[in-house]
């Protein structure tokens, strides 16, 4: 089993920003791409962002791509988000998840496990 665990939301005003974190334990952690998720309320769950297991690939959704940045420390088991510019339209839930194998995916049915999910709350 894996379990992942998310870390770092809060309130923040427009145009702050905040880093997320996603640690993880149990299985292999190196072994297997990473993504995070965001869920604002009456919504569809959407991909926000995704890194390779060997971290040289990263995807991002248009609507972040340039103000947030995914990054993965081994060391620590641990994958990060870090949001800037942030917006009132990424208020969301944000989830961590791993992916099945090593590539990044767009789509939930990439992953096999997800975290809890923390949540972001960007103010006008």
């Amino acid at each position: 089993q894996v379990q992942l665990v998310e870390s770092g939301g809060g309130l923040v005003q427009a145009g702050g920003s905040l880093r997320l974190s996603c640690a993880a334990s149990g299985r292999t952690f190196s072994g297997y791409a990473r993504g995070w998720f965001r869920q604002a309320p009456g919504k569809e769950r959407e991909f926000v962002a995704a890194i390779s297991s060997s971290g040289s690939t990263t995807m991002y959704a248009d609507s972040v791509k340039g103000r947030f940045t995914i990054s993965r420390d081994y060391a620590k088991n641990t994958v990060y988000l870090q949001m800037n510019s942030l917006k009132p339209e990424d208020t969301a839930v944000y989830y961590c998840a791993q992916a099945t194998d090593n590539l990044p995916r767009t789509t939930q049915q990439g992953y096999a496990y997800w975290g809890q999910g923390t949540q972001v709350t960007v103010s006008s």
